[in-house]
C-alpha cells in the first residue's frame, strides 16, 4: 500500500510540473492541410448607414455624425422614396453588412429612423425628435476618432419585452466590435440610452477621469418608437406604440387651434350685437342748456347771441 501511495504522489507532482494541453491535437494530420489560425476579430458586425432623398441639412449632418462615431459603418448613396424598403436588404448584402440604419424623410419635415437586422430581423421604426448635431451644440467634450464606446442603458429596458428587443438591437448596431481593424483599442466615450416619457433619449459623453466625470460631446436626439417588426424592414408587427401620434395629426391640430381664434372673434361680435340695445338711451333734455360755445368759436347766426344791443 505504501508503494501505491508514493506512485500516486509522484504522478500528481509530474502533472503539476508538466500540465497536459487543454486541446489535444489529432493523432494523424495531413501535411498539406493548412494550420487553422485563431482570429482575434471574431464579431464582424458591419452597419450600413444611409438616407433617402429630400433630406434637410440638419438631418444630413446628424447622419454624418453617426458615421464618424461608428467606425464599423459603411456609406451608400441616397435612396429614392418611391423604391421599396425591401430593396435595402439587397443593398446591405452587396455591401457585406448585417445591420442597417436608414434615415427616411417625408415632406422634407419629418425624419424617421429604421434600425434593422438585415438577415432575419427584427427591425424597429423610430420617429426622430429634437435632433442636434455636434457642430451645432459646440460642447466641451471631445473623443478620439474610431475609439470604442461604452454602452449605457436605462434599467427600464429590462422591464418590458419590447424594450428588451430594442436594447439588444441597439447593442449589436451601435457597439463597435472588439479588435476591429479600423477602431482604436480603448474606450474614451459613452453612448447613453435613457427612457423618459416612453421615448429613448440619446446622449454621447466623454469620459474625463476614472472617478466618473463626464462631458457631453454630441450629437443628441430623441427616438420615439413606433413599431417593432418581425422581419427586416417589414413583416409581422410584434409591438405597436398606442401613444404615438403622427406629425400630420399634430400639425392639423395646431391649425385647428389657430382657426378657433377667428371663430371666437365672430362669436364675440354676435354676442355684442345681441346685447346692444335697439333704441339708444335718451338723457335729460335740460342738459343741452349748458352746452354753449365760446364767442370765438361762434359761426354766422350764432354770433347774434353774443352781440349787445345799445339802449
Amino acid at each position: 500500500m505504501g508503494k501505491r501511495k508514493r506512485e500516486r504522489a509522484e504522478a500528481k507532482q509530474q502533472e503539476e510540473v508538466n500540465p497536459l494541453p487543454s486541446v489535444v491535437p489529432p493523432l494523424v494530420r495531413d501535411s498539406d492541410e493548412p494550420v487553422k489560425k485563431k482570429r482575434k476579430w471574431i464579431n464582424k458586425q458591419r452597419v450600413l448607414v444611409f438616407a433617402s432623398r429630400g433630406m434637410s441639412f440638419r438631418n444630413r449632418h446628424l447622419m454624418e455624425d453617426m458615421k464618424t462615431l461608428m467606425p464599423h459603418s459603411k456609406s451608400e448613396s441616397k435612396k429614392e422614396n418611391k423604391d421599396n424598403l425591401k430593396d435595402i436588404n439587397e443593398i446591405a448584402d452587396m455591401k457585406n453588412c448585417n445591420k442597417c440604419i436608414y434615415f427616411e424623410n417625408r415632406k422634407k419635415k419629418d425624419l424617421y429612423l429604421w434600425v434593422a437586422n438585415v438577415k432575419g430581423g427584427p427591425s424597429v421604426k423610430f420617429h426622430v425628435l429634437n435632433a442636434h448635431t455636434m457642430k451645432e451644440l459646440k460642447m466641451t467634450g471631445n473623443c478620439l476618432k474610431a475609439s470604442r464606446p461604452l454602452l449605457s442603458f436605462d434599467p427600464a429596458f429590462d422591464k418590458h419585452p419590447h424594450w428588451a428587443v430594442i436594447k439588444e438591437l441597439l447593442v449589436q448596431t451601435f457597439g463597435t466590435p472588439n479588435q476591429l481593424p479600423k477602431s482604436q483599442p480603448f474606450h474614451d466615450h459613452v453612448f447613453c440610452f435613457s427612457i423618459l416619457d416612453n421615448k429613448i433619449w440619446f446622449r454621447n459623453y466623454e469620459v474625463l477621469d476614472t472617478d466618473g466625470k463626464l462631458s457631453e460631446i454630441g450629437p443628441r436626439f430623441v427616438l420615439n418608437p413606433i413599431k417593432v417588426f418581425d422581419g427586416s424592414f417589414g413583416g409581422e408587427t410584434l409591438w405597436d406604440n398606442p401613444k404615438f401620434v403622427t406629425p400630420n395629426t399634430i400639425r392639423s391640430m395646431k391649425k385647428k387651434a389657430h382657426s378657433f381664434k377667428y371663430t371666437d372673434k365672430l362669436h364675440q361680435k354676435e354676442g355684442y350685437n345681441k346685447r346692444k340695445p335697439k333704441d339708444p338711451f335718451r338723457g335729460d333734455p335740460t342738459n343741452e342748456i349748458f352746452q354753449t360755445k365760446l364767442p370765438e368759436k361762434a359761426v354766422s347766426g350764432e354770433k347774434q347771441i353774443f352781440i349787445r344791443k345799445k339802449v
